[in-house]
């Protein structure tokens, strides 16, 4: 999941980023969980704050946080 979460967010080295390209030509699976994940990024980019709960905001934005951390 790492290596697709870089992949969409373009942080591979252009010779990573050939060769997941590569694998993604003959492996349907990564392809279709490719397709679901900006999917996914798309759709979460629509939601406005204003229509989460609460608590549900200040849990994902703890998620997020510890994400963010754990990554630098």
């Amino acid at each position: 999941m790492e290596l697709i979460n870089d992949y969409l967010e373009e942080e591979l080295s252009p010779d990573e980023r050939t060769r997941f390209e590569e694998h993604l030509v003959y492996c349907d699976p990564c392809v279709n969980y490719v397709g679901q994940m900006r999917r996914t990024v798309e759709l979460v980019g629509a939601l406005r704050e204003e229509y989460l709960d609460p608590v549900a905001r200040d849990e994902l934005m703890t998620a997020f946080r510890g994400w963010k951390a754990a990554r630098t």
